[in-house]
């Protein structure tokens, strides 16, 4: 495989226009047609990282917060973010990111921290766009109608709600006549064919619907597809920064830190408020969410979890009666499990190996 073909896995994890304006998520370094057999999944790509990747001959580092943010002005490798950059190009690694995207992401880092923590029934704190949807119809002779649902289902059309494979069918009677320089799969040049016909019709969100519309036109069995795209005015999924769900029961902000603390390894984290105090309704945000605090409060959250808290939010937090506790935006680690799982399932037939980097760049110490 090549880097691009590890990348368009990526994205269908965590498509490029879930990221917000300011980020800067894909390819940071390298080349897309490069051969990958190695991948590490990393949080970041600090120098210590890379020299892990060198050490076990990474072809590729997949990271949530990029390498680059701003445009490099100069290398200077007396510094680490140079060595960084010099020892990558040095060592033919390159580095792909899946930031923001992988926030707003279902399955993402704060669904993933949702399921950590124990949150269920989760809707989005902020919501950043929906999706647009279209209604995909095909017409396909009836012995490969099975063939071709299965192929449009298979890529993602007729998910509606929790239940997947929705299609209407309608039978009909199909008309055509293959002119020169065809090659029919039904019929003979020159002369009018009647076929027996189904239409199926499904539903697709436009992040999917070139890849439904190509699997289904590799599946019919005509030179010629005939099939229509209609633009529909439903609502789409919804999708959105952070969540805002439940615990499967209430409990004293003691223990839920403490329940945190064992869940996402950690040594300590920082709270605001009564420590006795019983709570259900969660609202979390991986990484720095400190200027969502108020929308937790209006989603009606006992609790905001979230990084990066500066005493001033905090405290206008806690004099509103928001409960705050902060993991440290390092919590957002738990990406690492989940992407090599996901990786793991989409590369099992191929002999790509994806590890998760063992290497510390959390740079506080709790003493």
């Amino acid at each position: 495989m090549r880097n691009k073909d590890i990348f368009s896995i990526m994205e269908k994890m965590a498509p490029r226009n879930f990221a917000y304006d300011w980020d800067n998520p894909g390819l940071q370094i390298g080349s897309s047609k490069k051969q990958v057999k190695r991948v590490m999944v990393t949080l970041d790509v600090l120098e210590n990282v890379v020299d892990e990747a060198i050490e076990q001959q990474i072809d590729l580092i997949i990271s949530h917060h990029p390498l680059l943010f701003q445009p490099v002005k100069k290398i200077d490798i007396d510094t680490p973010k140079g060595r960084t950059l010099q020892k990558l190009i040095q060592h033919h690694i390159s580095v792909y990111s899946s930031h923001t995207n992988l926030d707003v992401a279902p399955g993402g880092v704060n669904d993933i921290l949702c399921e950590k923590i124990g949150i269920k029934n989760t809707t989005n704190l902020i919501q950043t766009e929906k999706d647009r949807l279209y209604k995909v119809v095909i017409f396909v002779p009836e012995t490969h109608l099975t063939d071709v649902m299965e192929a449009m289902s298979e890529a993602g059309a007729g998910h509606i709600g929790n239940y997947s494979h929705c299609t209407f069918q309608t039978k009909g009677q199909g008309t055509f006549k293959p002119l020169e320089g065809t090659n029919p799969f039904i019929g003979k040049k020159g002369e009018l064919e009647f076929v027996n016909e189904v239409k199926i019709e499904s539903i697709a969100d436009k992040i999917i619907l070139n890849k439904v519309i190509d699997s289904m036109v590799h599946a019919h069995p005509y030179e010629e597809a005939a099939y229509d795209i209609y633009p529909l005015e439903n609502d789409g999924q919804a999708y959105g920064l952070g969540r805002v769900g439940k615990l499967q029961k209430s409990m004293s902000v003691q223990v839920l830190c403490n329940h945190m603390k064992d869940v996402l390894k950690l040594e300590s984290l920082r709270v605001t408020g009564s420590l006795d105090k019983e709570v259900k309704r969660i609202a979390v945000l991986g990484g720095s969410g400190e200027k969502y605090w108020s929308d937790a409060l209006q989603k009606g959250a006992d609790v905001y979890i979230t990084g990066d808290m500066t005493f001033h939010a905090a405290q206008e937090a806690w004099q509103r009666g928001l409960v705050v506790i902060d993991p440290g935006h390092y919590s957002e680690y738990v990406m690492k499990q989940a992407v090599k799982r996901y990786l793991d399932k989409e590369l099992k037939n191929t002999d790509v190996k994806v590890i998760e980097s063992v290497s510390d760049t959390d740079p506080f110490l709790t003493i």
